[in-house]
């Protein structure tokens, strides 16, 4: 992955992430950590949720990344297509060491684990250029 992607990912804190049952989509902010090894996208949310609902039922997730930049040349932001995975138990606590070492408040309302495996991201950097994409794909 692009080393200007991974930074992107690494200086942010929360992602949309987009779900979509029986044609109508839905959209939650969760905070979310970045596995480099696995190109993975961590956070916590509860089960009853409707976008982890829609999530087990539709693997397919979507999303965005972006930091609210309101000046054309400086905008920044990483749209991601990828899929909810299931993991182990062992992954489980490798993934919530990741997530806690991020956010340690995070301990004080504990929650079930979640990953994005990301297959495709395209980043938009005004600052490379108009309009100019970095593109990514497993």
């Amino acid at each position: 992955m692009d080393k200007r992607i991974l930074k992107y990912i690494g200086l942010n804190k929360v992602f949309t992430l987009a779900t979509s049952i029986d044609n109508s989509p839905y959209c939650a902010n969760c905070f979310y950590a970045h596995d480099e090894e696995t190109d993975t996208l961590i956070f916590l949310s509860d089960n009853s949720t409707r976008h982890i609902k829609e999530a087990i039922e539709n693997k397919t997730v979507a999303g965005t990344i972006q930091n609210g930049v309101t000046i054309v040349s400086e905008i920044k932001g990483i749209q991601f297509r990828g899929e909810m995975i299931d993991i182990t138990e062992k992954e489980q606590q490798e993934f919530y060491s990741i997530y806690y070492k991020r956010f340690p408040f995070a301990k004080g309302k504990p929650s079930p684990i979640w990953v994005v495996k990301l297959n495709w991201i395209k980043m938009t950097d005004n600052s490379l250029g108009f309009g100019t994409k970095l593109i990514w794909e497993r």
